[in-house]
């Protein structure tokens, strides 16, 4: 069984319980790690809080310096460490060269861009200096879907804000938690600014959310443990941003290119086997071209075959875990019974992979936004395409979901585009495909959570504003 990181070392639980981590393509064991218990969490928080004091005063340009050396130790063993996601949540191996590794290398980067240039000063208004300082002991609790990134989003902005780190990944997808904790003890990282203590979200997690020594508490997960997350912080007063996914709309304007705008929105929806908090799962389409956005969304889905993710190639690969396949299994069956019709994909098992946590790519059409497939979120690789009669129709369809992570908006007039952007309630908008942006805030309105990740904001989560009076 894996050992925890705390302290700048390696230390074995203080439960002997253990949770088996399975490769989803082979449904074998390859870990195990701890189910975790309280005094695992006391002991990193004292290990966090000792080493907050020097930690915090340090200089922006020498916390700068370690997020530099990991993130080259990162690159240089960024092809281990895809593998390793890969064996461990399913995602296609080309795909975790590119997005699960590569995206948090870019991410610690920019932290190092931004330190180098950010005012922890602040400026003068009236008789008051305004300073922003560390906010302490920061407790990041991680899923499984983005296992690298989720982490780094969260530990690279607390470090460069000067705060120490408790992190507990998750237990389904633990290895990218660990090749993290490797190379920030290989690179130096002063003994317990960076602590990872593994285990289950009902011990683990709540008790670094209920945990009086930690100071703010970054979370990102489903929605029902994300409001358990804040009810138990609540008890310690302790600030709290919260990421709870989506059920994000894809705007296809009829001015658009029908074509372009189609593939792209499918892809942005099958994307990691469509285990994405902001993947476009909503396709909107006006009435007049719905049939035929139907069909090219079909056509397109039926070329994510599920295969081996081991494989170069790959689009599609398993879900990250039984449970999730079942789970995604059971919105199929919803989808069906609610007279939804199957463009593409289905409930069926994949032909040719008698094992692994497959499902099938499926765009369902007929779809009203009322029903369930319509409203929550399935984390699995499943498209709904919605007609709408006006722009204004098309608003309401987006804005009727009870999420508001992202969005997209498609048009041959940016104009256009832009307008309707702005009237989504959504944290952020793809405008005719604009890529993911790194140093732009992340976050969501309404259920999909509150608080901001990446650059500046994201910096921010972690910091207090204090004034100085003269």
């Amino acid at each position: 069984m894996r050992r925890n990181y705390i302290g700048g070392a390696w230390t074995p639980s203080a439960s002997d319980r253990s949770v088996d981590v399975l490769n989803p393509a082979t449904e074998e064991i390859i870990d195990q790690v701890p189910a975790g218990h309280a005094a695992d969490v006391d002991q990193a928080v004292s290990a966090a809080r000792e080493a907050f004091g020097a930690w915090s005063v340090t200089s922006a340009a020498d916390r700068a310096s370690f997020l530099e050396a990991a993130a080259d130790l990162l690159e240089e063993r960024s092809a281990s460490v895809a593998a390793a996601i890969t064996a461990d949540m399913g995602s296609p191996i080309t795909f975790a060269r590119r997005v699960q590794v590569g995206t948090p290398l870019a991410v610690l980067r920019s932290y190092v861009e931004l330190l180098a240039t950010y005012d922890f000063g602040g400026a003068r208004v009236g008789n008051s200096l305004i300073v922003r300082e560390p906010v302490g002991v920061v407790g990041a609790v991680t899923p499984w879907n983005y296992p690298l990134h989720q982490i780094v989003a969260k530990v690279a902005a607390a470090l460069a804000a000067g705060c120490t780190v408790v992190l507990k990944p998750s237990e389904v997808a633990p290895a990218a938690g660990y090749e993290l904790a490797d190379i920030l003890q290989t690179i130096g990282l002063p003994a317990g600014v960076f602590n990872l203590v593994c285990g289950t979200g009902p011990v683990t997690g709540e008790a670094i959310a209920a945990h009086p020594g930690i100071d703010a508490v970054s979370f990102t997960g489903s929605g029902a443990a994300g409001r358990r997350v804040a009810e138990v912080a609540a008890a310690t007063v302790k600030r709290v941003t919260l990421e709870l996914g989506g059920k994000s709309a894809n705007v296809i304007l009829p001015s658009a290119q029908l074509d372009t705008a189609v593939k792209v929105g499918v892809a942005k929806a099958l994307t990691n086997a469509g285990q994405t908090c902001n993947a476009l799962t909503r396709m909107l389409v006006h009435r007049a071209s719905y049939g035929e956005a139907v069909a090219l969304a079909a056509q397109y889905a039926e070329r994510y075959e599920p295969a081996d993710p081991q494989l170069d190639g790959t689009r599609l690969g398993p879900l990250a875990s039984a449970a999730q396949r079942d789970r995604v299994l059971s919105y199929l069956e919803k989808g069906l019974a609610e007279g939804a019709r199957l463009a593409a994909g289905g409930p069926q098992p994949p032909d040719g992979l008698p094992v692994g946590y497959y499902v099938r790519p499926t765009v369902f059409a007929d779809v009203t936004p009322q029903m369930v497939i319509a409203t929550e979120e399935i984390f699995g690789p499943v498209l709904c395409v919605l007609p709408y009669e006006t722009e204004q129709d098309a608003v309401d369809i987006a804005n009727g979901a009870p999420y508001g992570l992202a969005a997209a908006v498609w048009s041959a007039d940016q104009d256009e585009a832009v307008s309707v952007a702005r009237q989504l309630r959504a944290g952020q908008v793809e405008i005719n495909g604009g890529a993911f942006n790194t140093v732009a805030p992340f976050g969501g309105f309404g259920k999909s959570g509150y608080g901001r990740e990446l650059g500046v904001h994201g910096l921010e989560e972690f910091l207090e504003i204090k004034s100085l009076q003269f």
